[in-house]
């Protein structure tokens, strides 16, 4: 489709203000509203960097009773002394080593030293529960062994609802 070329002087005028004026309302509003518009722009960058949160350091104790010099003193495991700033204990030389030999492609390197670390329990890994769902693990214990019902079908009836999905709950099937 070929462009109309029946532009004449009257017309041309009327695009030539119609430009300078929008030009003049953008600088207008640009004048007004520019500088509101660069401070919300800077508080979303700002809200955008990541929380810095301070550290808190354990309290130290007032000061120790004095030792007898008779009694040797016992010499603290390095899994049981931890730096202030951090939420871990120190890894036991032995665990961490573990990092050093092979790759994890082969399952050795990093992937067994992480497989290593997850076997201890969070007590022993950490000072202090750092999130709340810490507190579901914490000083919970070994896992208990469970014992099946030998009869497959006794687990089978008491595991699926009889009367199907939707259907009105039986006071039998509900667990008290």
């Amino acid at each position: 489709m070929s462009r109309q070329l029946n532009m004449d002087t009257l017309r041309q005028n009327f695009w030539k203000e119609e430009y300078l004026r929008e030009k003049m309302l953008r600088c207008e509003w640009h004048r007004k509203y520019g500088s509101m518009v660069k401070a919300k722009q800077k508080a979303k960058a700002a809200a955008r960097l990541p929380l810095k949160l301070p550290t808190l350091h354990p309290k130290a104790p007032l000061s120790p009773p004095p030792a007898p010099k008779a009694v040797p003193s016992r010499a603290t495991s390095p899994a049981q002394e931890a730096p202030i700033q951090s939420e871990m204990y120190p890894v036991l030389p032995a665990t961490r080593a573990l990092l050093y030999e092979g790759i994890s492609h082969d399952f050795q390197g990093r992937y067994r030293y992480l497989n290593t670390r997850k076997l201890d329990m969070p007590e022993r890994r950490y000072l202090f529960p750092i999130t709340t769902n810490f507190t579901y693990g914490w000083q919970l214990g070994p896992p208990a062994k469970q014992k099946l019902v030998s009869c497959k079908m006794c687990r089978i009836e008491s595991f699926f609802r009889k009367n199907g999905a939707f259907a009105l709950l039986d006071p039998r099937d509900l667990a008290l």
